[in-house]
């Protein structure tokens, strides 16, 4: 008989607990350093020795790269801004001292450029700044936002991939939250989240799944058609953004717009298909979204019923997480009560817009 494993799943302080996770793998990693190329010219091997024997010497050499970002040079710039990336990426001391050195904003004018180049490494090179959290505030407040979000709309795909992470970094401040949502990150994000490689997909979900823990983020995720590649990426099994796509929508539940937008992209068979054959984790994050969409609506809950809900939901209330049985037993008592409702308050529903 396998053994289940109960755990507390954390992610960017909030707590799922009872959660099935079988091996070591979480729904969400952190966008962590820069995974793109190092060096791209010839001269790549001498670089890689110069940055490996500068740890003895890396306040000059810091300084000295910060001053370059300036330069009249594009090509100088193009240097220092690589170098500057290494080091932040490589060392994580280095980053205090590359943001002490005041390197933050000459490599936010760089995320400016129309160099594609220059804004890719610009913005990569924020990001690495951005995994100390002693960086984070003053990155923000030296005016990040709004280039970043720049470079998510317009960049390359690595610069878009890395704007997202950056941002996912400078929301982890709770202030930076609304920020980041009024400057106009929530749709490129959702296009990212759409149109991007895995990876892209991966940096856009992960960074919406902070973003939307406040309301008003939320609701932008929902105008800005976020269900649509949520409930696609939930019905594809082999995408591997199951779990992450589902937290999402679980996060974005709660606001009344959401309900709705999942319901019209299909979502009700795509979480009864994942309630049935589903990881537990899976199962336990589909119930819960389910449980919320019916509570309040009858017309939801006979949709829930005649896609086949309650023999898959009775099995999960036998076999699942101690959450997920809870959650399926209060369903399924949901789903096999009369459904003509009270005549008076499905009136006052139908002039109110809501479901019921």
């Amino acid at each position: 008989m396998e053994t289940e494993v109960q755990s507390n799943f954390t992610y960017m302080g909030r707590t799922f607990t009872n959660l099935s996770i079988n091996g070591s793998s979480s729904a969400f990693s952190d966008c962590n350093s820069d995974i793109s190329g190092e060096f791209p010219t010839a001269s790549s091997q001498s670089r890689r020795l110069f940055l490996a024997c500068a740890s003895e010497n890396s306040d000059e050499l810091i300084e000295q790269l910060v001053s370059d970002l300036e330069s009249s040079s594009i090509d100088e710039q193009k240097q220092a801004v690589i170098e500057i990336r290494l080091l932040a990426k490589n060392k994580p001391e280095n980053r205090i001292k590359i943001a002490r050195a005041g390197a933050i904003k000459p490599l936010i004018s760089l995320i400016s450029s129309t160099d594609p180049q220059l804004q890719e490494n610009g913005v990569t090179a924020i990001l690495n700044l951005s995994l100390c959290d002693e960086n984070k505030e003053l990155i923000a407040a030296s005016g990040a936002i709004k280039p970043l979000v720049r470079a998510l709309k317009v960049g390359t795909s690595t610069a878009r991939e890395n704007a997202a992470c950056a941002l996912l970094r400078l929301s982890q401040v709770e202030e930076n939250k609304i920020a980041i949502g009024r400057s106009g990150a929530i749709p490129p994000l959702v296009n990212l989240l759409e149109t991007g490689n895995f990876r892209g997909k991966k940096d856009a979900s992960t960074a919406l799944y902070s973003l939307c823990s406040v309301k008003e983020n939320k609701v932008r995720a929902v105008q800005a058609g976020v269900m649509k590649p949520l409930v696609e990426l939930m019905a594809d099994f082999s995408s591997n953004m199951v779990d992450k796509s589902a937290f999402v929508v679980s996060e974005l539940i709660s606001v009344p717009e959401a309900r709705p937008a999942l319901v019209d992209e299909g979502g009700i068979p795509v979480l009864v298909e994942i309630v049935e054959v589903g990881s537990q984790r899976q199962k336990e994050i589909a119930v819960a979204i389910l449980l919320q969409i019916c509570e309040d609506s009858v017309a939801y809950r006979t949709m829930v019923a005649r896609e086949g809900a309650i023999p898959p939901l009775v099995a999960l209330s036998q076999s699942g997480t101690s959450r997920a049985k809870r959650k399926a037993e209060k369903l399924i008592d949901l789903l096999r009560q009369p459904r003509s409702g009270n005549a008076a308050a499905t009136a006052v529903a139908r002039t109110s817009g809501v479901p019921v």
